[in-house]
C-alpha cells in the first residue's frame, strides 16, 4: 500500500512490510506516490473473555456487535472465535490470533471476566494489547443481560499490575459496541508505533557537531525502549559514498529528482543532482545491508561542517526525500530527534520533519500579517526552521537552494558551490503537533507534546521554515522547554495527534510528559503573581 502526500494534505492507508533492496527501476514512479514500507502493517484481533459464572453468550454476542460496528466504520477486525473462561481457553485464543497473523489484540470484557486468564493474554501474546469493557445496553434487561464488566475492569487492572504487564487502557474503557469500535480505531496508531519501535534500528554517522551538547544521546534508554542503535563514523559513510560513484541507478534517481523539483525554479542546480542521487543510493543500500535482525530504520547523521567539504554538497534535499518515504534522517546526529520523528511517522502514516524552535516572530510582521486573523498573541508564535530537511510535499512551494549560514563559514559568502543542496520554502499551513521524546544526561526519559498550527503568513526568510502558533507558547517555552532543558530540535507531525502520542509515551513508561498548559493552569514553577 502507499501514502499519497501533497502540501498540507494527508491521506493515510496501511503500510507494507520491510522494503525490498533498491532496484534500477525503484524511482520510476508517480511523483508523489511513496511506499511507506518502513512502518508496520497492522492486523488487529479481538478476544472476548467471560467469567464462568456469567452467561458466556452475553460476552460473545457483544463481541460480534463490536466487530460489526468496527467493520462498518473502519475496516477489518479479526474476530477470535474462542471465548476465554480459563487458562486453557486463553492459550487456544492467543494461538488462534497468532495463527491468523494478528500483531495487535483487543481483550474485551463482555462481562466481569476471569482475572487470571484475561491478564495472561498480555503475557502470552507478543504484541500490543488493549483492554476494554462492555457497557450495559438497557435498563430493561439487568438480570440475565447484566455483565458487570465495569467492575471487572478494576480487577483486570489490578492483576495486570500484579504481574508487571503493560497494556493499553483508554481514558474511559467502558462503552457500547459503537463506542468501543471508536476506541479500537484509536488504538491502531498506538499499536503500530509500539510494533515499529520494537523492530527499529537507528543508524548514525558521525559524532555530534562540535559544541552541540544539546543533542546528547544516552544509549541505555534506547535499549530500554527496545530500540537498537548502530553507530558509524563519517569516514564509513564517505567510503560507502565513493563506492557508489558509477552506480547505474544514478540516472534513474536523477530523473526522479528532476520530475519532483519541476520546471518552476525548483531545480537551479541540475549539475548537483548526480552527486545527491549517489548519496541517496548510499543511504538506501546501507539501510538494507545493515538493518540486520530489525525491520525498520531511522538515521541520525552529521551534516556539517565537514560534510559539504568532503561530499561537495549539503545532504538536506536527500534527507527530505527519504523522510517522504517514511525513513527519518535527523540532522546533527540527533538520535532522539530521529526516534521522535519515527514515532510521528507511525502515528500519522505521513511524512514528518525535524525543526529548530528557531526564532521569534518580529512584532511588525505579526501585526501586519497575523494579528486579527487568528486568536494568538505574539508570544504564542515562533518560527520553526531547518536548512532543508522538510519534504517538498509539506512546503507551499520549494526548491533546491544553498545553506546560507554554511556558505558564510565555508565559502566566505562567495558564489555557493559545496554548500548547495538544501530544500527551501515556507512550510504549508495547517494543523501540526510539535513533540519530542528525550533522555536527560543521567538517562531519564521525558517528553513534551504541543498541538498548534502553521500559519499562512509568509516568513520572508530562508531555509525550510514556517510561522508556528501554539496556544500559550510563551509560558510553555519558559516552563517546559527551558526549565526542563530540552534541546532546540522538535519533531513535527502534520495534524493533531497529541492524544495518540501521549498514550504511546505513557505505555512506554515515560513518567514526565509535558504539554502547553492552558491559561489559568499554572506550571509548578510558574509565578502566580506574574
Amino acid at each position: 500500500m502507499s501514502v499519497h502526500m501533497h502540501a498540507n494534505k494527508t491521506t493515510s492507508n496501511g503500510a507494507g512490510h520491510s522494503p525490498e533492496p533498491p532496484q534500477p527501476n525503484l524511482y520510476q514512479k508517480e511523483r508523489f506516490t511513496m511506499n511507506m514500507s518502513n512502518i508496520p502493517d497492522l492486523k488487529c484481533g479481538i478476544i472476548s473473555v467471560s467469567r464462568d459464572c456469567f452467561i458466556i453468550s452475553l460476552s460473545e454476542n457483544r463481541r460480534q456487535a463490536i466487530v460489526s460496528a468496527y467493520e462498518k466504520k473502519y475496516g477489518d477486525l479479526y474476530e477470535v472465535k474462542k471465548t476465554v473462561e480459563n487458562e486453557k481457553d486463553m492459550l487456544a485464543a492467543v494461538k488462534e490470533a497468532k495463527d491468523a497473523g494478528c500483531n495487535a489484540l483487543v481483550v474485551f470484557l463482555g462481562n466481569f471476566g476471569p482475572e487470571t486468564p484475561e491478564t495472561l493474554i498480555a503475557r502470552e501474546f507478543d504484541g500490543p494489547v488493549m483492554y476494554v469493557a462492555a457497557a450495559e445496553e438497557t435498563g430493561k434487561n439487568l438480570i440475565n443481560g447484566r455483565g458487570d464488566a465495569y467492575c471487572g475492569m478494576l480487577n483486570c487492572s489490578y492483576n495486570l499490575g500484579l504481574r508487571h504487564l503493560r497494556a493499553f487502557i483508554p481514558e474511559y474503557p467502558v462503552g457500547t459496541a459503537e463506542e468501543l469500535a471508536d476506541m479500537i480505531a484509536e488504538f491502531q496508531p498506538v499499536a503500530r508505533t509500539l510494533l515499529g519501535l520494537k523492530d527499529l534500528k537507528i543508524i548514525t554517522f558521525g559524532p555530534r557537531p562540535q559544541d552541540f551538547f544539546a543533542c546528547n544521546a544516552p544509549i541505555q534508554p534506547l535499549y530500554d525502549l527496545g530500540v537498537e542503535i548502530e553507530e558509524n563514523s563519517e569516514l564509513d559513510l564517505l567510503v560507502a559514498y565513493r563506492a557508489h560513484e558509477n552506480d547505474p541507478r544514478i540516472k534513474d534517481v536523477v530523473a526522479d529528482m528532476t520530475a519532483e523539483l519541476g520546471t518552476e525554479g525548483g531545480n537551479p542546480y541540475p549539475d548537483l543532482l548526480p552527486r545527491m542521487a549517489q548519496y541517496e543510493l548510499t543511504l538506501m543500500d546501507w539501510m538494507e545491508e545493515h538493518k540486520g535482525a530489525r525491520k525498520y530504520v531511522a538515521f541520525a547523521n552529521k551534516c556539517w561542517p565537514a560534510f559539504p567539504t568532503e561530499f561537495r554538497f549539503e545532504p538536506c534535499y536527500v534527507n527530505s526525500r527519504l523522510v517522504s518515504r517514511g525513513i527519518p534522517v535527523a540532522c546533527e546526529v540527533d538520535i532522539y530527534g530521529a526516534l521522535s520523528e519515527y514515532i510521528g511517522l507511525c502515528v500519522s502514516q505521513d511524512a514528518v520533519t525535524l525543526l529548530d524552535i528557531n526564532n521569534s516572530v518580529p512584532k511588525d510582521l505579526f501585526e501586519a500579517n497575523i494579528k486579527g486573523t487568528k486568536d494568538y498573541t505574539l508570544q504564542d508564535t515562533f518560527m520553526g526552521f531547518h536548512c532543508g530537511n522538510t519534504p517538498l510535499c509539506k512546503l507551499r512551494k520549494g526548491g533546491v537552494k544553498y545553506q546560507l549560514i554554511q556558505n558564510r563559514l565555508l565559502e566566505d559568502g562567495n558564489t555557493p558551490d559545496i554548500t548547495r543542496g538544501t530544500l527551501e520554502g515556507d512550510i504549508a499551513d495547517g494543523d501540526i503537533t510539535f513533540f519530542r521524546l528525550q533522555s536527560t544526561a543521567d538517562g531519564q526519559l521525558r517528553a513534551y507534546i504541543a498541538e498548534g498550527e502553521v500559519l499562512p503568513a509568509a516568513t520572508n526568510s530562508f531555509g525550510g521554515i514556517g510561522i508556528f502558533a501554539i496556544p500559550e507558547m510563551g509560558r510553555f517555552y519558559r516552563h517546559v522547554l527551558i526549565e526542563k532543558r530540552f534541546p532546540h530540535h522538535g519533531a513535527v507531525a502534520f495534524g493533531h495527534f497529541g492524544k495518540t502520542i501521549f498514550s504511546i509515551l505513557k505505555y512506554l513508561g515515560v513518567g514526565d510528559v509535558s504539554f502547553n498548559q492552558p491559561k489559568g493552569m499554572l506550571y509548578p514553577s510558574e509565578n502566580p503573581f506574574a
